[in-house]
């Protein structure tokens, strides 16, 4: 809830800049998650769903002049047809040997960016897109809802528990062990092309936000800065989650931007605050969070219970011995 009130704090258009494209990341970080943190398809070319995102609506918007509420659904739609295209391996390949054929598409489309610059722009990218608002505040705001929904339905669609929507279950057996999975009845192809699908999805919607946002698409964005930070965020905040990936934008990229200060050092203590963190906290630390602070194991059933509780429950035994003698 505090993220509401962040442009009453925020003066510097700068900062509030910062938290604009922390909510485009949060929503970036969230889809790897959901595809690699749940299903287990190391995907190392998640740069490649949001690039397509940003370069579809980018062309759309400058060539066609089409405004960002159709571009950016467009640039949607486009990075899903890639995500089943990149699919297609991944019914075969796991492992390594997928992480590298994922690897291989932002490569291929920087190829193909530099190879006809008449028009995508080559090198310098595309320029004069034209802005998803008019002002800072209205880009924070919208940007925010569009990433409270995105994280909405991601967590939905992996809710291990829920009883209407049973995906989340599926893909976490798959994440386990997709033989097993499959035997146990599980269209394992089915649901890897779902995650595909929806992971796809959310990159490039997040990419079709960030190009209205900087007004720019180019190669940059396809390149491993883009493949590489959600990976490093999901891990941080904890994987397999949704909100630990989200939790690791908005820790680590204000971090990461305020450490501008120290250009000499900047990298050196990103990379030691992400070494301390993980040595501490190897789950993530939203996941060492709740598993230390909100909840607590039943030491008789194993049913986990809020940390306020005195008994459990579900068996009604005392969770604290010292409490029990009390």
């Amino acid at each position: 809830m505090s993220l509401v009130f962040v442009p009453l704090v925020a003066k510097d258009p700068y900062i509030l800049r910062i938290f604009i494209f922390a909510n485009i990341f949060a929503i970036y970080a969230a889809s790897w998650d959901l595809l690699s943190g749940f299903t287990g398809q190391m995907s190392l070319g998640h740069a490649a769903f949001f690039g397509i995102g940003a370069y579809t609506a980018a062309l759309l918007n400058l060539r066609l002049g089409l405004p960002p509420w159709i571009t950016i659904p467009t640039g949607t739609v486009t990075a899903v047809l890639m995500g089943i295209i990149i699919a297609f391996p991944a019914l075969k390949l796991r492992g390594i040997y997928l992480a590298l054929v994922t690897l291989a598409f932002p490569i291929i489309l920087t190829g193909i960016v530099l190879a006809f610059p008449a028009f995508t722009g080559g090198e310098m990218g595309i320029y004069g897109v034209t802005p998803l608002s008019e002002s800072y505040v209205s880009d924070y705001y919208i940007s925010l809802i569009l990433m409270v929904v995105s994280a909405l339905i991601m967590w939905k669609l992996t809710d291990v528990k829920s009883s209407i929507v049973r995906t989340g279950i599926r893909f976490l057996a798959i994440g386990e062990d997709e033989i097993a999975a499959r035997a146990a009845g599980i269209n394992t192809v089915k649901y890897k092309l779902i995650a595909f699908s929806v992971s796809a999805f959310f990159a490039g919607f997040a990419g079709g936000i960030y190009t209205h946002i900087i007004h720019i698409a180019g190669p940059s964005m396809l390149q491993l800065f883009f493949t590489f930070q959600p990976i490093i965020w999901t891990i941080f905040g904890g994987i397999a989650t949704i909100g630990g990936a989200i939790a690791g934008v908005y820790i680590l990229y204000p971090i990461m931007e305020f450490l501008r200060v120290v250009p000499e050092v900047r990298m050196l203590i990103f990379a030691l605050i992400i070494l301390i963190v993980l040595f501490l906290m190897p789950e993530g630390i939203t996941t060492w969070f709740r598993d230390r602070v909100l909840e607590e194991e039943c030491p008789r059933c194993k049913l986990t219970n809020a940390k306020m509780r005195s008994h459990c429950r579900g068996c009604g035994a005392p969770l604290r011995l010292e409490r029990a003698e009390s």
